[in-house]
């Protein structure tokens, strides 16, 4: 009989730990699950032609303004030369045409004169009117090449903005032939190598600024009114390794349960993606790595 009543009672200190340890093990329960990522950005060519120069490897650390790529600049220098020469050439034309233009006026002013004058002696019958025709005749032709050159000009000027215009825009091209990495971070990908022929828009490389991770987990619509913007949490690596974090987005929309995320609620189907800013200065968090996210004001 007494051994019945002391196997009872191990019984129910038994039942009772098992009661003690769940419910520690549910207060302890993370409020949301999930995985680290970084802002990954994809560098990009701005220019067609050969990679005279691409100087990233992957997992290299970038400084952001350094060269990271050049592509050959020959054809273009050879353009941009052949269109200085046409503007010069312009160039020196417009000071001859209004040197010609300036002849054609004098030589007009004196021919005005003579006319002036043969219409009197016409006038008074000491010249032939055949005098007189022949000098409005070539005012009338003096005229139209005064005319004709004053149309050139303004056309020489056009032609000059013309080839400003496009050495400039080739300016532009050769400058965007040296590729500048973007941010300071670490390389993750590299997609083409030096000596091959590349175009505009053609992925060059990855890369993302690891010493500031984000933690992705989500939230049942229950949750989400328990979190906001700017709050401080607590971030959980390996359910152990803890340090503070800080929500910075919270999805307005509501989406399926990622197959790979856990929730509080084992039968929530629908949820908010919530990200997390964690300091990785160490170097610790990696790109895909499990996370959890532990609300401060719930205590521990």
């Amino acid at each position: 009989m007494n051994h019945e009543k002391v196997s009872g009672a191990i019984r129910g200190v038994v039942f009772l730990f098992i009661l003690v340890f769940s419910g520690c093990q549910r207060n302890d329960k993370s409020d949301g699950y999930g995985n680290f990522e970084a802002t990954e950005i994809i560098v990009s060519s701005e220019a067609n032609g050969k990679l005279e120069l691409l100087d990233v490897e992957e997992g290299m650390r970038m400084a952001a303004g350094s060269i990271a790529a050049v592509v050959d600049t020959t054809q273009l220098h050879y353009s941009r030369s052949q269109l200085q020469s046409e503007r010069e050439s312009l160039v020196a034309k417009r000071p001859s045409l209004g040197a010609r233009i300036g002849v054609l006026l004098e030589e007009r002013r004196n021919i005005r004169r003579d006319n002036d004058r043969y219409r009197r002696l016409v006038k008074e019958g000491a010249v032939p009117s055949k005098q007189l025709e022949d000098i409005e005749n070539r005012l009338s032709v003096i005229d139209k090449q005064i005319g004709s050159l004053e149309t050139e000009n303004p056309g020489i000027a056009g032609e000059i903005s013309a080839k400003e215009a496009r050495i400039a825009q080739l300016d532009d091209q050769i400058k965007k032939c040296v590729l500048r990495n973007p941010v300071d971070g670490v390389v993750l990908t590299r997609y083409a190598e030096k000596g091959e022929l590349t175009s505009y828009g053609k992925p060059l490389y990855k890369i993302a600024d690891l010493q500031t991770m984000f933690l992705r987990v989500y939230l049942s619509g229950a949750q989400v009114p328990q979190v906001q913007i700017g709050e401080e949490v607590e971030v959980l690596i390996d359910g152990s390794k803890s340090r503070k974090g800080r929500i910075t987005w919270i999805s307005s929309k509501a989406e399926f349960t990622p197959k790979i995320i856990q929730t509080r609620e084992d039968r929530v189907s629908m949820v908010y993606g919530v990200k997390v800013q964690v300091n990785n200065q160490d170097g610790s968090l990696k790109i895909g790595m499990p996370g959890e996210m532990r609300l401060l004001k719930r205590g521990s």
